[in-house]
């Protein structure tokens, strides 16, 4: 077993164990998945208005992002625990993760354009397409009958450059984050493409 399949595995164990509680009441995994992308909407939000108090703005938007990041993974762990698994709550999980990412990445990009910083905004934008395209090529994949959660760039990865960038933004860390972002998250795509491509020819 990798050391990312180590993590994986440890970090679901210990979320379905903490929601055994939560799957008793009322909460439902479409709740905290609601939950999870108002909060990254609430960072991005806090994140353009950085200019008053970098300090300030960038932690308290990476704070709101990191916690709706942290919902988003509890959802699925709740729908374990609580059997409350639906084919439209899968849906609705894969499809807001794409808004909570995209919805911090436009804030950066803003913050960027605002401050006259072109190749920065470049690599956000280019960001953004790579991240967008990481989950897709997962999904083709996997709608072919093949493993698709290969390489190096998943979500949580994106969460965590994209969390250290934001804490570390006002000491001018941010557009190197978005680039190793940038990078990562195409490396990414192009090791799907290549994986599945050697599955299918194995066949």
């Amino acid at each position: 077993m990798s050391i990312k399949e180590a993590y994986t595995t440890g970090a679901r164990g210990i979320a379905l164990r903490s929601m055994t509680g939560l799957a008793r009441t009322r909460v439902t995994p479409n709740m905290l998945t609601a939950a999870g992308v108002s909060l990254c909407a609430v960072g991005a939000v806090l994140v353009y208005f950085e200019y008053r108090d970098e300090l300030l703005f960038f932690w308290a938007g990476a704070a709101a992002f990191v916690v709706g990041s942290v919902l988003d993974i509890l959802d699925g762990a709740l729908a374990r625990a609580g059997g409350k698994q639906t084919p439209f709550g899968g849906f609705l999980d894969s499809t807001l993760d794409r808004v909570g990412e995209g919805l911090m990445l436009g804030a950066v990009g803003l913050v960027f354009m605002r401050d006259d910083h072109e190749i920065a905004l470049a690599l956000t934008i280019a960001a953004i397409g790579g991240s967008f395209l990481v989950p897709y090529a997962r999904a083709k994949a996997e709608g072919l009958g093949i493993k698709g959660d290969v390489g190096i760039g998943s979500r949580a990865e994106r969460v965590t450059v994209i969390s250290a960038g934001l804490i570390l933004a006002p000491w001018g860390v941010l557009p190197w984050a978005i680039g190793v972002l940038a990078a990562t998250a195409w490396v990414t795509v192009l090791q799907r493409i290549l994986h599945v491509r050697r599955e299918l020819n194995a066949d």
